[in-house]
């Protein structure tokens, strides 16, 4: 019923966003509806996969995959639509596509677990302290992850001239320096459904625990030296940064699934995305100024530094967590 709601309440706004262009406050309104329904996907999808699902790292994979797909393919479709019929066709289109998936759910058998009842159901057995440690270290990783993905098409309009140069003397000098910036983003989160699934095999396999700490881990030289690299090494190591950025996030959704308690899987995953999603929009603003007092650089040495810090604390999570089972 609830994912029902996201898709009919996002569907409405859609169409009524399509038909309000011309009045300012109206559109904003409708837009605002579009994000208010939309919200309700991460709490209600990802707590059904959660409760639902016996391999949770696959599961939050497959997820995460198909989300990868649709943050690829949405800009390209909107730019599509917008070029052969206008605005309005895009509002239309969204709210086309909402629509569908409350005719795809109405369709779909959803054979849900019995939930947990009573005390043994809300006890947190030891779980309050290792689930704090981890909404700190999922909110420094939305910090890292918005920052670097408000940032990266700019920066590679800026750091690859090279790139642009052999683009000309092969023919293609009339694509802007904007638009294949666009493009090499939109491959990088393409690549990012082999890193979905590669965390979701990983963390399958072994302790997720020890899978987020080396995704994580492994993310930091590449993103400190991404502030001093431009053209083919900078989109090289980009790639390495966004794959285990994106590719950890099977193994954080498991823990988030293993260390909140039975009754509260729904209510964990929707604090979780208040605080990636409100922390990381937060990391807009302080990237700005980062840019404006020394340089879009130095934005990477920062999220390098945010890093370092998600790293620590996944390391205090880990021994926190010490004798505990979470696969």
């Amino acid at each position: 019923p609830m994912m029902m709601l996201f898709f009919g309440g996002a569907g409405l706004c859609g169409l009524g966003a399509a038909f309000s262009l011309d009045t300012p406050l109206a559109f904003s309104l409708w837009l605002g509806g579009i994000g208010l329904f939309s919200g309700i996907y991460h709490p209600a999808g990802l707590g059904l996969i959660a409760r639902g699902v016996q391999n949770t790292a696959m599961g939050m994979a497959y997820n995460g995959m198909f989300g990868n797909l649709g943050l690829a393919a949405a800009p390209l479709v909107t730019g599509l639509v917008y070029w052969l019929w206008g605005p309005v066709a895009c509002y239309l289109v969204l709210a086309g596509l909402n629509l569908a998936g409350v005719g795809l759910m109405a369709l779909t058998a959803v054979s849900e677990p019995p939930r947990p009842v009573g005390r043994e159901a809300r006890r947190a057995g030891g779980l309050v302290v290792p689930f704090l440690i981890l909404l700190w270290a999922m909110m420094l990783g939305g910090f890292a992850y918005r920052g670097a993905t408000v940032t990266v098409p700019a920066y590679f309009e800026l750091k690859t001239p090279a790139i642009m140069h052999w683009l000309a003397q092969i023919g293609a000098g009339a694509l802007s320096g904007n638009l294949v910036a666009t493009m090499l983003t939109s491959f990088i989160f393409l690549l990012g459904m082999l890193a979905q699934y590669s965390g979701g095999w990983l963390g399958s396999r072994i302790d997720p625990r020890w899978g987020y700490f080396i995704y994580h881990a492994i993310s930091i030289p590449a993103v400190f030296l991404m502030a001093w690299t431009s053209d083919v090494p900078l989109v090289l190591l980009t790639l390495v940064y966004l794959f285990f950025l994106l590719g950890m996030q099977p193994m954080e959704n498991t823990l988030v699934a293993r260390l909140s308690p039975p009754a509260f899987k729904h209510s964990a995953y929707g604090a979780k995305f208040v605080l990636t999603f409100g922390i990381g929009s937060l990391s807009v603003m302080v990237v700005g100024a980062v840019e404006r007092a020394w340089g879009l650089e130095q934005v990477y040495t920062l999220l390098g530094f945010v890093t370092l810090v998600l790293v620590a604390s996944i390391g205090l999570l880990i021994w926190r967590t010490r004798g505990m089972a979470v696969r």
